[in-house]
């Protein structure tokens, strides 16, 4: 096969892709950029339909303003990403998954790995207005993700988790990085983020509690400044042994 080299490329964002090759007007895309050149697709409807619901992404062919092809591309779904979402379920967490793909193609998607709310058709600079909505309605968003397009809505969101076999500049906007593509360590983060508030919330219970108690002792002299001491040591050494524990998380 000998390939040509296109004139004229144009790269239209959550759209696809134009250019001239041959002298012909070729454009790849979705539904929206050739709907935008004016084609009718009501022929090819049914051939739409069947592959998005088997969780295709589309893709239409234009030439010369003419309807020339139809295919369709599927991502598998990772291995562990459906044990990463009952996870999160398990915890009393619900999954949202904010995509490019058309409603249908999402809505399959979704169905397999039993994900709550689809936002769908959003396109790459919306993605952090979503999480500002979804925010506005009183959630506390954690975004998951991994691309360039990705990076503004791991900033916006109230905590941002890159996936480290991802780009750059999505693991420089987000605050937590998981060192390897495994998606089921998502809810192991949440997991231990919550465990360590419990151990800090802990141990500002037992020194509150130890202070409380012995400082006013202290003051009305019910207590020897030596055992005072010791007190507020084995204090200390309480903090940071029940921090320690965190050691032994799984």
């Amino acid at each position: 096969m000998t390939l040509s080299d296109p004139a004229g490329f144009r790269a239209l964002p959550g759209q696809g892709v134009q250019a001239e090759i041959e002298k012909h007007q070729v454009a790849v895309g979705n539904r929206r950029l050739i709907e935008s050149l004016g084609l009718d697709l009501k022929s090819i409807e049914n051939d739409l339909n069947k592959l998005e619901e088997a969780a295709n992404t589309t893709i239409l062919v234009a030439i010369d303003h003419q309807l020339a092809g139809i295919f369709g591309v599927a991502d598998t779904i990772k291995d562990g990403s459906i044990e990463a979402i009952q996870t999160l379920h398990d915890m009393g967490l619900k999954v949202a998954m904010v995509t490019g793909d058309n409603q249908r193609t999402a809505q399959a998607i979704a169905e397999q790995a039993h994900i709550d709310t689809v936002l769908a058709e959003v396109l790459p600079g919306e993605k952090a207005g979503k999480i500002s909505t979804l925010q506005q309605e009183g959630e506390v968003v954690a975004m998951v993700g991994d691309g360039i397009n990705d990076a503004p809505a791991l900033a916006k969101a109230d905590i941002g988790i890159a996936i480290g076999t991802g780009t750059d500049v999505a693991m420089a906007s987000a605050p937590i990085v998981l060192i390897s593509g495994d998606l089921r360590g998502v809810p192991k983060a949440i997991a231990l983020s919550r465990r360590t508030l419990q151990t800090i919330k802990q141990n500002l219970f037992w020194a509150f509690f130890y202070n409380t108690i012995l400082i006013p002792a202290a003051v009305i002299g019910f207590l020897n400044p030596m055992l005072a001491a010791g007190a507020m040591s084995f204090s200390s050494i309480f903090v940071v042994t029940n921090s320690l524990r965190l050691r032994r998380f799984k």
